[in-house]
């Protein structure tokens, strides 16, 4: 018994010690690569491409709603293919130059060129959040005067909050400060993700009660289905990976030295988003006016 009971404890230390010695070699791996130069051009070059090729098609889908329906001015769809296009552009080049955004001197200006961005796709997709609001308060007979203003002050108090947060890092670079920046933008993803959860969800059960007959009313409720699945997840992630880096340095996405956590972040956050959203809504305007295609007042 005592022999058994020598060679059980043996085997378990040996097991032990194998589990012990495979996971320090994977997170010495693990440290070669985050401090590889190679490992790091590769991701952040990676993700300027695919920022660049999204840029490229919601520029190219721009111009091809503009040739189809010049007459139009700026409309809700013209606008959000301008912002992708924009949003996505500003990305690639801060990728592009990452050796030089990551390593800048004043911390405030890297934070600006990372988290602006960010900003700015918040304002992209929440402007589908005001198309659906708007779609539905007119298929319930509701008002519609007062969506478009809220969504203009709801983005103009976050711009306004934003910026006097980098005024005051610039300014003193506080670490409270830094930490309540990072909540703030988790918390401007939450407004988005429930934005994406109220109105989609209510639109999609608004569709699903016309009739099966309803002329595009399948087509309309893929749409509103996927592109509202999609953002509610992306903004989930954004919430949850954002909020581990307020609290833990080794999910901290504004340091060069964490290239495949940052190659998923963004390409799960923003970049198949994006891409899948633009497939989704491919879609040209018709030629002549619609009730649901009216340009921005």
């Amino acid at each position: 018994m005592r022999r058994e009971l020598a060679s059980s404890f043996a085997t378990a230390a040996a097991t032990a010690g194998a589990s012990s010695s495979a996971a320090d070699a994977l997170r010495g791996w693990w440290d070669d690569v985050n401090e590889s130069p190679q490992w790091q051009d590769a991701a952040f070059f990676s993700l300027a491409a695919a920022y660049a090729l999204v840029s490229a098609v919601a520029l190219i889908q721009l111009i091809r709603i503009q040739r189809r329906v010049p007459e139009f001015g700026w409309t809700t769809q013209k606008v959000f293919h301008l912002m992708n296009f924009l949003v996505n552009g500003v990305r690639a080049l801060v990728f592009g130059f990452h050796a030089h955004v990551f390593l800048l001197h004043t911390k405030v200006y890297k934070l600006v060129l990372l988290d602006l961005p960010g900003l700015l796709f918040f304002s992209t997709y929440t402007l589908l959040v005001l198309f659906w609001a708007e779609i539905y308060h007119q298929a319930r007979s509701l008002p519609t005067d007062k969506l478009r203003p809220a969504y203009i002050a709801v983005n103009t108090i976050i711009y306004v909050v934003q910026v006097c947060i980098w005024i005051y890092l610039g300014i003193n670079d506080n670490a409270v400060i830094e930490l309540a920046s990072k909540i703030f933008i988790v918390a401007v993803s939450f407004i988005a993700l429930l934005g994406f959860s109220v109105y989609g969800g209510r639109l999609f059960v608004l569709l699903r009660r016309f009739p099966i007959e309803s002329k595009g009313r399948q087509k309309k409720l893929y749409e509103v289905g996927t592109v509202t699945a999609i953002c509610v997840t992306c903004f989930l992630i954004r919430c949850v990976v954002v909020a581990l880096s307020a609290f833990d340095a080794d999910v901290s996405l504004e340091v060069l030295d964490h290239p495949i956590l940052d190659f998923f972040y963004y390409m799960f956050a923003e970049i198949l988003p994006s891409a899948l959203v633009l497939f989704v809504l491919r879609k040209l305007p018709p030629k002549r006016v619609s009730a649901q295609y009216h340009p921005i007042n």
